[in-house]
């Protein structure tokens, strides 16, 4: 008989951690999640906990674990050319990524891999497809699962372009709170007597997060991120220095994924905030000695700031539109 997993309703902290890991599993084309942190903090933890929910949620899925000595070939897949020109026919043995389709992709020790490696599995995480092609041959299908990568800064980190293309970013530390860290050990502890009967403790509240996921992957597509919304993300971007349009795109996705996922039908300023923290701070441009993460203040006084940006723009536009209208 198989132990069951560790519940993700049993994780003690990493609030941000675990709802980062819960918005990429409602849109899965936020980009992944990338989380830093040593040794013991939950991380490899988390992510296969996430995978057993969201087998409850759709039975199909899978964990699909990346090693770390894994060729192209074994990732994508291969097409067996010989056969394509002495047969005709179409040759493909699938990789992890078609494997992975429906479920979670988990790469511990990411930094550590190829940068080539490290490149498809965020585009195909991005585009939800995985294209191969090999001397004029070419096959593509359908690839759609939540990437996450676990990495101990200590053994060295990502090279900031690859670092950028991670849809969301979550440092995790060790809490120094005694009662968190008393939790912690009692959890464990719990479950290492008895594993099954500590999962089934759990069993009723990972059930309630695989039937919220479901219903905010429903419900996503139809959320509105208004001209005004839109503006105020762009706005932020813009106050933190981030390179390129990509953070953008991550905290509109991200933004309408949270709406979702509380049930509204548009996105809101607290939206906007949740998907900032978890967009941004990977992103910024930083000197060495600055801490991690984004201040709280720094970021009410952008919010601010978008907010009339955003209401400019939003009535700039109007005025462009009544304008036209009257010509």
């Amino acid at each position: 008989m198989t132990q069951p997993g560790y519940p993700f309703s049993a994780l003690v902290g990493h609030d941000r951690l675990r709802l980062a890991l819960l918005l990429c599993a409602v849109r899965p084309e936020i980009g992944g999640v990338l989380i830093r942190g040593e040794k013991g903090t939950a991380k490899s933890t988390a992510a296969r906990a996430l995978a057993a929910v969201l087998t409850e949620a759709d039975p199909g899925a899978k964990l699909v674990e990346l090693p770390i000595g894994a060729t192209e070939d074994r990732v994508v897949g291969s097409l067996d050319l010989q056969k394509v020109l002495r047969d005709g026919e179409h040759a493909f043995s699938p990789g992890l990524l078609s494997r992975a389709h429906g479920g979670v992709l988990y790469v511990d020790e990411v930094n550590l891999l190829p940068d080539h490696l490290v490149d498809v599995l965020l585009d195909a995480a991005a585009m939800g497809r995985v294209h191969i092609e090999r001397d004029g041959v070419s096959h593509s299908h359908e690839s759609r699962f939540v990437l996450i990568g676990t990495m101990n800064p200590e053994e060295g980190e990502l090279r900031p372009q690859l670092l950028d293309r991670f849809g969301l970013a979550v440092d995790v530390h060790a809490s120094r709170e005694v009662a968190v860290r008393s939790a912690v050990i009692r959890r464990r502890l719990d479950y290492e007597a008895d594993p099954a009967g500590f999962a089934a403790r759990y069993t009723a509240h990972d059930s309630d997060l695989a039937q919220k996921i479901t219903a905010a992957r429903a419900r996503v597509n139809d959320v509105e991120l208004s001209d005004r919304e839109l503006n105020r993300i762009a706005a932020l971007c813009a106050a933190f220095d981030v390179d390129g349009m990509r953070a953008d795109l991550v905290v509109a996705r991200t933004a309408v994924a949270h709406a979702a996922w509380r049930g509204a039908d548009s996105v809101s300023e607290e939206d906007i905030r949740v998907a900032a923290e978890l967009a941004l701070p990977h992103r910024r441009r930083r000197d060495p000695f600055d801490d991690p993460g984004i201040d709280p203040g720094d970021l009410d006084a952008a919010l601010s700031a978008s907010a009339d940006e955003g209401s400019l723009s939003a009535s700039a536009d109007e005025g462009s539109l009544s304008a036209s209208a009257d010509e």
